[in-house]
């Protein structure tokens, strides 16, 4: 069956491999189970940090086309899709996405997939309309997500918050409940409402306690207010748990602001060997290097790593990675051009992270009216999006000709967000 297992918590994902292993075992000529199988291994090679699950997923979607011919299988189509976009191939995703939506124009899997792809190509608005087709076919909370986050792209915070709202009250279990609610967590946090963000991850973690996703988002709301043994806390059980290329770069951002600097760069030494062994098993992983490399290693290798990346996706994350990696070699304005494309190329988005990197190239350009104007957006949106970042934008702002104050965090009695 087409298993929602991208909902599973890690240990009903682990139950379920082995169930499957031994059903296939018994009945080793089982199609649907190989696909189910190999959609499985993607989950967990997505989700725990290790690689080598991926091309045992490959392995078990051949398996199951060998069984049952691409015209009849969506299901093995559609977990190649998956495949490919959890190894950063994008346009081999579509690829795979067109051929099991022509077998099955109502699998579920294919339809999110194509909504992913869409988004990290960074056609935006062919996103919005293939989430509103996946509404359409399969209304549910893997497209309810989805359409939440495309709303996001486009501007919506309002629209993507009340769909997310209506999500939570539709999840009947609690990993449905920890997926949503983290969800609504991550957006309030994205917002600057770091409180707000703490329940929503309270409701996560309630119905899940061994929710990694929210335990981290649970971990970047600590530092944001300024709780930092909290956020050290959470993020090092999420790196325990999961050691994920993110995670181990915000703790390592953590020990730096701790003044730790030791531990720090053993986390940014974990992400390159974390690098090394997911190209090694075909992860695209030059958005991650470029980012790294960029602030803590070696300016050239980052600008090389995302030339590459945005050679494959021009989605403004990747123009943001050029941009700062640009900057980083002291090729502004250039660099400029990017962080343009970055926080101008989907209507409506902010990022906070995006107007700090502006706002820093404008700054080295000697344009100081608009990075001002820049780095106060990034601090008046989310001042807790970057404990280095946020602590750069108010130095840089306390330096320059017209000097601000950067804006506090929402205070515990006047949240911004739903209750």
């Amino acid at each position: 069956p087409d298993v929602p297992v991208e909902r599973l918590a890690a240990g009903d994902l682990a139950r379920g491999i082995d169930t499957l292993h031994r059903h296939l075992k018994a009945q080793p000529r089982d199609a649907t189970a190989w696909a189910t199988l190999g959609a499985a291994y993607v989950e967990q090679a997505r989700t725990s940090g290790d690689p080598t699950r991926y091309p045992q997923a490959d392995k078990a979607f051949a398996r199951s086309l060998e069984l049952r011919p691409a015209g009849e299988n969506d299901a093995a189509l559609a977990g190649r899709a998956a495949l490919a976009a959890a190894r950063h191939d994008f346009g081999g995703a579509l690829r795979e996405v067109d051929r099991a939506l022509r077998v099955n124009p109502y699998s579920e899997r294919a339809l999110c997939s194509r909504v992913d792809a869409l988004v990290e190509l960074g056609r935006y608005e062919e996103a919005l309309r293939a989430v509103e087709l996946a509404d359409r076919r399969r209304p549910g909370i893997p497209v309810f997500t989805r359409y939440a986050y495309v709303l996001e792209l486009h501007g919506d915070v309002k629209g993507a918050r009340l769909l997310l709202l209506r999500a939570l009250d539709s999840a009947f279990s609690p990993a449905d409940t920890a997926y949503v609610a983290t969800s609504l967590g991550q957006l309030a946090w994205s917002q600057g409402d770091s409180r707000q963000a703490l329940r929503h991850f309270a409701t996560a973690l309630r119905a899940d306690p061994e929710y990694v996703p929210a335990l981290e988002g649970r971990g970047h709301a600590h530092a944001a207010l300024g709780e930092t043994k909290r956020a050290v806390s959470d993020l090092e059980a999420a790196v325990r748990s999961y050691p994920l290329p993110g995670r181990l770069a915000a703790l390592a951002e953590l020990y730096e602001a701790d003044g730790q600097p030791g531990r720090a760069e053993e986390q940014y030494a974990l992400i390159r060997t974390w690098n090394r062994l997911a190209r090694a098993n075909g992860v695209a992983t030059d958005l991650e290097s470029a980012l790294v490399e960029a602030d803590h290693g070696d300016p050239a290798e980052a600008l090389k790593s995302a030339r590459a990346e945005w050679a494959r996706r021009q989605s403004v994350h990747t123009a943001d990675a050029l941009a700062w990696a640009l900057h980083a070699n002291g090729k502004d304005r250039e660099a400029l051009t990017y962080a343009k494309k970055a926080t101008a190329g989907s209507p409506g988005y902010r990022n906070a992270s995006f107007l700090f990197h502006r706002g820093m190239i404008e700054r080295a350009l000697g344009d100081d009216r608009a990075a001002r104007r820049d780095l106060r957006a990034a601090l008046a949106l989310n001042p807790g999006f970057s404990l280095s970042g946020a602590r750069e934008a108010a130095s840089a702002l306390a330096s320059s000709s017209s000097p601000a104050p950067p804006p506090s965090s929402p205070s515990p009695s006047s949240p911004k967000g739903d209750s």
